[in-house]
């Protein structure tokens, strides 16, 4: 399910994004299905860590991460086409700063 949730965040009509996976001890092959994303869009960036739960997960990837904004997709959600601009045009609507929401 993880590359269905990738592949939602490559069709986004907003592109000014970076996709950060944390994997968070697997023992499948989520590695190598990541693997292939990140040959081919260096906005992907993939972290690994034991397992420590979802909001371990979360945390380690707000550390790391670049932006300003942060959404939260699971490896079983998908992201609507334009999840990400309707989000940037609440932000600028609504002129709020940078954080969480």
């Amino acid at each position: 399910m993880i590359h269905l949730a990738i592949e939602s965040v490559l069709t986004q009509t907003y592109k000014d994004w970076e996709l950060i996976i944390v994997d968070d001890g697997s023992t499948d092959n989520t590695k190598d299905v990541i693997d292939e994303f990140i040959v081919k869009d260096n906005r992907i960036r993939y972290l690994h860590q034991k397992n420590k739960e979802r909001s371990a997960a979360r945390n380690y990837g707000i550390k790391n991460t670049k932006g300003d904004w942060i959404c939260f997709l699971d490896s079983d959600d998908i992201y609507h086409t334009t999840h990400l601009e309707e989000f940037k045009n609440l932000i600028n609507q609504k002129d709020l700063k940078r954080g969480l929401y």
